[in-house]
């Protein structure tokens, strides 16, 4: 479960997407005082073994369902799924022990409207094709329904964390001029285009127009792109962006000019030079300006998330303990090495 920007659940992954490596280190150490029948003790809360071996067993109905081999137990890769389950729950333990301390709340309509949501998104609201694939899947309506609950702590605990987060207009400025050379805009001219299968016919095309036969009207009876087919063959051509043969002729022809059969892996096209070339240019900052302070905004929310995770590790170090056997393998985030005991 992603303790960063809140994710919906696809239908076909529905088993592993709950079991992601969770963001933090493994702290905690092996004990033999953790009670019979658990995996981990997280602050006050127990992590039960059968929990621990739902997951297993849903991850590997997953597998199976999809076509794929479920690992070998005691093989790296089975160490490396086992790990990640260990550490989603015990992160969910931290979150959810948390949640109660910053009074968040996930009600049952919340938790009912999620999942409306998802049905309406992946099963078209059909509720017997929701029940296979879950079933399908290893899965229950009840456990459905849980991991949603857990889903919407985190997306909470998420908001509220990164809630006071904002970006100025100063950022804005300073990360549009770093970065300019994103905000490049090609060549580009105003051109139109009819494509078909076989040379033939377009030679036939080519000596219709050289004719005086009215572009627009061929393109809509006969040429097979048909997102330029409706507005008569016009296509705004990016330079760079098309297909190599179109490029070059696009680029290199006067205004006005009209091409013979040119060959590309879609077919033969004829194409008429509408306009000059408009010259490359940088995006000016109020049209990009939304997309950067989004793209700011979100980089920021995830730094202030990052930190406070971490913050929730450091307090939770002392108080993992984990059942001989399922500590975590150790593992590294940024510079920093954590072990699992």
């Amino acid at each position: 479960m992603s303790i960063f920007a809140p994710t919906i659940l696809l239908p076909a992954a529905l088993a592993l997407a709950f079991i992601a490596p969770a963001c933090g280190g493994d702290e905690g150490a092996e004990s033999e005082s953790v009670p019979s029948g658990a995996i981990a003790v997280v602050g006050d809360i127990e992590i039960a073994k059968a929990e621990f071996d739902r997951l297993i067993k849903q991850a590997e109905t997953s597998a199976k369902a999809q076509g794929q081999e479920f690992p070998e137990t005691g093989s790296p890769e089975y160490n490396d799924l086992k790990d990640a389950i260990v550490r989603n729950l015990v992160e969910r333990a931290e979150f959810e022990q948390e949640a109660e301390e910053m009074g968040i709340e996930v009600t049952d309509a919340e938790v009912e409207k999620r999942l409306d949501e998802l049905k309406q998104q992946f099963f078209q609201g059909d509720e017997d094709k929701y029940r296979k694939e879950i079933a399908k899947q290893g899965l229950t309506d009840e456990r459905v329904r849980e991991e949603i609950r857990a889903r919407l702590v985190s997306e909470k605990i998420y908001e509220k964390v990164t809630s006071a987060v904002k970006v100025s207009q100063a950022d804005i400025k300073a990360y549009y001029d770093k970065n300019k050379a994103q905000f490049q805009r090609p060549e580009s001219r105003e051109v139109r285009h009819i494509l078909v299968k076989k040379e033939s016919h377009a030679t036939d095309i080519y000596e219709q127009l050289r004719d005086g036969a009215n572009f627009a009207a061929l393109a809509k009876k006969f040429s097979q792109d048909t997102s330029s087919a409706s507005k008569g063959g016009k296509y705004t051509a990016v330079k760079g962006q098309s297909v190599a043969p179109f490029d070059k002729f696009v680029f290199a022809a006067d205004t006005g000019d009209l091409s013979r059969p040119v060959k590309t892996e879609f077919g033969f096209h004829v194409i008429e030079v509408l306009s000059d070339i408009k010259p490359k240019s940088v995006t000016p900052l109020k049209e990009v300006e939304a997309s950067v302070s989004d793209t700011l905004l979100r980089e920021k929310q995830n730094e202030t998330m990052r930190e406070w995770v971490n913050d929730l590790q450091a307090k939770y170090k002392d108080e993992i303990a984990y059942a001989p056997g399922f500590a975590p393998a150790a593992t590294t985030t940024g510079e920093t090495t954590t072990t699992g005991g």
